[in-house]
């Protein structure tokens, strides 16, 4: 409640757009926060501007942009999915800085829009212990990956064995330790 306050109290008026909302200014100007945060996180920018447009031509009825604006200019945004009962958080990035921003457009808001339109479930994206005290819980992900090489191939798959032990102990923890749910008097 906090967090959601003081993100109230800033003078900037958040949006929620769909694909058809999504202007390519609009888009020029997510696509700069795309790479300012691939830039901060020592990331690659792997989607190009064109794609980004594209998605507002080809995906429209399942686009969920959450829009920050300050003076009439986008300063941040958060870029989701539709996708049967979920929505699926995918991209976050800003301009500027502004303290619990982030929380408010990447997962209060994306609650509001599933409260609002009858989803059952928000998928905020992988990593983050910072999620779990905002309500989301931690659930495994997986992937599936084709290793050329044979010589590599058993030590990954060592790798990858020791990795997911770490990864259920570390969830289990986050569960039993870190959930912000109260426990269920029976």
């Amino acid at each position: 409640r906090k967090e959601r306050r003081e993100v109230a109290a800033l003078d900037i008026d958040i949006r929620t757009l769909t694909g058809q909302d999504m202007t390519e200014a609009l888009w020029d100007a997510f696509f700069g926060f795309y790479l300012n945060t691939s830039d901060r996180k020592w990331g690659q920018a792997y989607l190009t501007r064109a794609f980004f447009s594209l998605l507002s031509e080809r995906c429209a009825d399942d686009l969920v942009m959450i829009m920050a604006f300050e003076q009439g200019q986008p300063v941040a945004g958060a870029l989701n999915f539709r996708g049967g009962d979920t929505l699926y958080g995918r991209n976050w990035g800003c301009s500027e800085d502004h303290k619990f921003l982030h929380f408010e457009a990447c997962y209060y808001r994306a609650i509001d829009y599933a409260i609002a339109h009858g989803l059952t479930r928000v998928e905020a994206g992988a990593q983050g212990q910072h999620k779990v005290q905002r309500g989301y819980l931690p659930t495994a992900t997986y992937s599936l990956h084709w290793i050329a090489d044979p010589a590599l191939q058993r030590p990954v798959a060592g790798f990858v064995r020791h990795e997911r032990e770490q990864v259920e102990h570390q969830i289990d923890a986050m569960l039993i330790h870190d959930n912000p749910y109260r426990k269920a008097k029976i």
